[in-house]
C-alpha cells in the first residue's frame, strides 16, 4: 500500500488511467456517520455508468475491509479495484473488498464500479481487522460537465501535469496562517503552475528543466481549521490534488497584553456524579491555582493549570463530583499570582439517578466500573456506548431496597475504542449521561434527545441537548429525501448556545413537515451527534413479518430484529420472558422501503433460561417470534420446555431441551403427586445438548407436571402445564 501522496501515481495505471484524471477534477462527499469524528473520507465521481470511489484513511487506525452497496432500484454490473485487493459480491448485493494489507492512516484505495444507471448513490462502510465498524456513509457523485470532459480528454490538454506528477506539503500538518513549502516532481518542464487551497489561489511558481519545483506560500489566517484540498493546476486547467487537515492558527500574544482572569465550565447548580471540564483565561505563559472550598470555607481540593501563549487555561484532569459529597454551597477561588476571582455553586439532591465512574480514566484491558444510587425497588435500564456511539452493553436492572447500583464492563485491549465512553441510565422517565475515559481523560460529548419518536405535523418537537457549558452548536435537519431542510430565514442550520450548566431545551416547530423519517444532526467543529425522529407516521401497517439473526441467546446477548411491513408506519416491539413479563417495550418504525428500523434489543444479564417471545405490533396487526435463552456452562445442567407440534395419530407434543449435559442423561416426567409417568434416556451431543420431543399420552389429565433431568454430575428440573 502506497502513501496518500503516491496513490495518484499508482492508481493512474492500466484500466483506471482515463477515469482517475477525471477523479482528480470533481468529487462530492456526503458523510452520514452521526457519532464518530471524521476518520474515513469517501470521494467519488461518475462518467456515464462508471464510478470511481476513493477511500482515504484520515484516522488513527488501519482499515482492513470496505463494503459498498446500492439502493433497491439500481444494480452493479461489474467492479475492479487495486492490485492486492479482492472483491466479492454477496447474495444481498453487497460487494466486500478485502486484502492481506490494510489502508493505514494517510493512505487511500480506489475502487471502480459499473452500474445499470448513472450517478448512483453508494452506501459504504469501513471496518478494522476485527470486523468492527470504523465509519459508514453515503457518497453521491455528480456527472462531469461535458466541457471539462472534452478539455481533459483532448489531445491538446497540455503536458504540464503528467500521469505520474506528485507533490507534497512541508510540514504535512500545517496550520492556518503558517508558511509552508511545496515540493513537486515529474511535472512538465519549464512551465508555470498555480497553487490553490480549495478554490482560492494562493501562489504561482515555475518548474525547472527536470520538471521539479520547490516553492513557498502562506496559508491565509482566516482559513478554517478543517480538512482542505491543496491543488496544483496547469494553464490548461488540469490539476493534482492532496487533502490535509489544517490546525488552528498559532497566535502569539505579547506578555504585556492584559487578558482578564476568567473561569467557565461551572454551573450554578450541581449534583452528585456531575462531570465538569473547567477552563478560562489569564495572562499568557503563566499559571493559575484553583482552590475549592466547602460550605464552611475549608479548602477541600486544589488544582493547578498552565496558561498557554494565547491566554487560555484548562484543568487537565476533569472533575467528577463525588457521589457522597455533602449538599450545600461550594466555592472556587482562581488566582494567577496577581489577580484573584471566585465563583460559587449549590450542590443539591434533585437527581434521582446518581452514578459516577470509580475513576475518570481506565487503561485498555481494565474493567470500567460505575457505582451510585437510583430509586429503590424500580427498574433501571443502562446502555454503555463506546466513543463511536456503538452499543457495547445494555441491561435492565431491578434496583433493590437500598437503591445502590454497581455496574462494570471488562474492556479488551486493542479491540475496544479508546476515548470517551458514555453510560446512559434511564429510570421512571429520567435519563442521565455518565462519562468515563478509556486510555485518556474523557471530554464532554454532544448529546441530543427527542421527547418522543413520532410527531403530528401540527406538533412541536422538544429537543434536549447536552454538552460543555456555553457551547455554541449548529443543528441541521435531513429530510426523508436525504436533503438538508431549508428554514424560513433561508439557512440550513439553526444556531444553539448551551446554558451555563451545559444543557438546553429547544422547541422545533414541525408545521410544513411532510410525513416521513428525519434526522437531526448537531455539531460543534468535528464533534457530531444525531438522532432520528418521524413525522406523521401511523399505526396499522398491514402484514408484519419479523425475524431474528439467530434462535439461541445467552444472558447479556444483543438481539437484532429484522422485518418487513408497509412503508412509513409505527410499530411497538416487546421482549417477553417465559413467565409473560414484558422486559422491554420499544417504539420503532419502518422506512420508505418497508424495512423495520430500530429493532435492537438485549437479553437482560440475569435472564431466566427458557423460551422468550419478541412481539411486533402496529394497530391490529402483529407478528411474534420465539427465541431461546440458555445459560452458560458454568451454571450447570439446564432444562427448558416449549410447546411442540401436533401430529395426527400421535397427538400433541412438547419440546424438551437440555444444555450443559455430560455423557448419558436420564429424563423423568412426573405428575404433581410425584408419580413417574415416563422415563427417557439419551446420550448428550458433543456440545452437551439434547433436543427431544415428547408426545403427550391421550389420556393425560390436564394439570402441572415436572421434568427431572440427571447426568453424570448434576440434576435439574422444571415444570410445565398440560391444558
Amino acid at each position: 500500500m502506497k502513501q496518500l501522496e503516491h496513490m495518484n501515481k499508482s492508481s493512474t495505471r492500466g484500466v483506471f488511467l482515463p477515469l482517475v484524471v477525471l477523479c482528480l477534477t470533481i468529487a462530492i462527499i456526503i458523510p452520514i456517520n452521526a457519532h464518530a469524528a471524521e476518520t474515513i473520507d469517501a470521494t467519488s465521481f461518475s462518467f456515464e455508468e462508471t464510478t470511481i470511489i476513493e477511500f482515504t484513511n484520515s484516522g488513527k487506525e488501519d482499515a482492513n475491509s470496505f463494503r459498498i452497496w446500492l439502493g433497491s432500484d439500481i444494480n452493479f454490473k461489474s467492479f475492479k479495484t487495486e492490485s492486492g485487493w479482492i472483491g466479492e459480491k454477496t447474495p444481498q448485493g453487497v460487494i466486500v473488498f478485502t486484502s492481506t494489507e490494510s489502508v493505514k492512516p494517510g493512505e487511500s484505495i480506489k475502487i471502480g464500479i459499473k452500474t445499470d444507471k448513472t450517478n448512483p448513490r453508494i452506501n459504504w462502510k469501513a471496518l478494522d481487522k476485527n470486523e468492527e465498524q470504523i465509519e459508514a456513509g453515503i457518497t453521491s457523485p455528480k456527472e462531469l460537465p461535458k466541457p471539462i470532459l472534452e478539455k481533459l480528454t483532448s489531445e491538446n490538454s497540455g503536458d504540464g501535469i503528467l500521469s505520474d506528477s506528485v507533490f507534497r506539503i512541508i510540514p504535512d500538518k500545517p496550520n492556518a496562517g503558517s508558511t509552508v513549502r511545496i515540493a513537486g516532481e515529474n511535472f512538465g518542464a519549464l512551465q508555470q503552475f498555480d497553487f490553490y487551497i480549495n478554490t482560492d489561489k494562493i501562489g504561482t511558481f515555475n518548474t525547472d528543466a527536470s520538471g521539479s519545483f520547490v516553492s513557498t506560500v502562506i496559508i491565509p489566517k482566516n482559513q478554517s481549521a478543517e480538512r482542505v484540498d491543496f491543488s496544483v493546476k496547469d494553464k490548461a486547467g488540469n490539476e493534482k490534488k492532496i487533502s490535509l487537515r489544517l490546525g488552528e492558527e498559532i497566535t502569539r500574544i505579547p506578555a504585556t497584553e492584559n487578558i482578564k482572569l476568567t473561569i467557565k465550565g461551572i454551573p450554578e447548580i450541581m449534583h452528585r456524579g456531575d462531570f465538569l471540564e473547567v477552563s478560562g483565561t489569564a495572562q499568557p505563559n503563566g499559571g493559575i491555582t484553583a482552590s475549592i472550598k466547602d460550605a464552611d470555607g475549608k479548602i477541600i481540593n486544589t488544582r493547578t493549570a498552565k496558561v498557554d501563549s494565547k491566554g487560555d487555561w484548562k484543568i487537565e484532569e476533569s472533575i467528577t463530583v463525588p457521589i457522597d459529597a455533602p449538599f450545600g454551597r461550594y466555592s472556587a477561588v482562581i488566582s494567577d499570582g496577581k489577580d484573584e476571582i471566585s465563583t460559587s455553586w449549590i450542590l443539591e439532591s434533585s437527581k434521582v439517578i446518581i452514578l459516577a465512574p470509580t475513576a475518570l480514566k481506565f487503561n485498555p484491558g481494565e474493567t470500567i466500573k460505575f457505582n451510585g444510587t437510583a430509586i429503590p425497588n424500580k427498574v433501571l435500564e443502562i446502555v454503555l456506548e463506546d466513543p463511536l456511539g456503538a452499543e457495547k452493553f445494555s441491561d435492565i436492572i431491578q434496583v433493590g431496597e437500598s437503591g445502590i447500583i454497581e455496574f462494570e464492563y471488562s474492556t479488551k485491549a486493542n479491540v475496544d475504542k479508546e476515548g470517551t465512553w458514555t453510560l446512559i441510565a434511564t429510570q421512571e422517565g429520567t435519563k442521565e449521561f455518565i462519562f468515563a475515559g478509556l486510555g485518556e481523560i474523557p471530554s464532554i460529548p454532544i448529546n441530543i434527545e427527542f421527547d418522543k419518536l413520532n410527531y403530528k405535523p401540527t406538533e412541536t418537537a422538544i429537543i434536549s441537548l447536552t454538552g460543555k457549558p456555553s457551547d455554541k452548536l449548529n443543528m441541521l435537519i435531513i429530510d426523508p429525501t436525504d436533503k438538508e431542510k431549508i428554514f424560513l430565514d433561508g439557512s440550513i442550520t439553526i444556531p444553539i448556545t448551551l446554558q451555563k450548566d451545559g444543557k438546553k431545551t429547544f422547541s422545533l416547530e414541525l408545521s410544513g413537515y411532510s410525513s416521513g423519517v428525519y434526522t437531526a444532526v448537531v455539531n460543534k467543529g468535528s464533534a457530531t451527534s444525531s438522532e432520528i425522529f418521524t413525522v406523521g407516521l401511523q399505526a396499522g401497517s398491514g402484514e408484519i413479518k419479523i425475524s431474528s439473526t439467530k434462535l439461541d441467546y445467552r444472558p447479556g446477548d444483543a438481539i437484532l430484529v429484522l422485518g418487513k411491513t408497509n412503508s412509513n408506519v409505527l410499530l411497538t416491539l416487546e421482549l417477553i420472558d417465559p413467565e409473560g413479563v414484558v422486559w422491554k417495550t420499544k417504539e420503532i418504525f419502518s422506512d420508505k422501503e418497508g424495512n423495520i428500523k430500530g429493532g435492537e434489543l438485549r437479553i437482560p444479564s440475569k435472564a431466566k433460561p427458557g423460551i422468550w417471545t419478541i412481539k411486533a405490533q402496529s394497530g391490529q396487526n402483529l407478528d411474534k417470534i420465539e427465541i431461546e435463552v440458555i445459560t452458560s456452562a458454568e451454571e450447570g445442567l439446564v432444562i427448558t420446555v416449549s410447546q411442540g407440534m401436533e401430529i395426527p395419530g400421535f397427538g400433541k407434543s412438547i419440546n424438551i431441551k437440555v444444555v450443559n449435559a455430560m455423557q448419558t442423561v436420564q429424563i423423568e416426567i412426573l405428575t404433581s403427586e410425584g408419580e413417574i409417568i415416563e422415563t427417557l434416556t439419551f446420550p448428550a451431543s458433543g456440545n452437551g445438548e439434547i433436543k427431544q420431543p415428547w408426545f403427550i399420552p391421550k389420556d393425560t389429565v390436564p394439570g402441572s407436571y415436572t421434568i427431572k433431568v440427571k447426568d453424570a454430575q448434576n440434576t435439574a428440573e422444571t415444570t410445565f402445564d398440560i391444558k
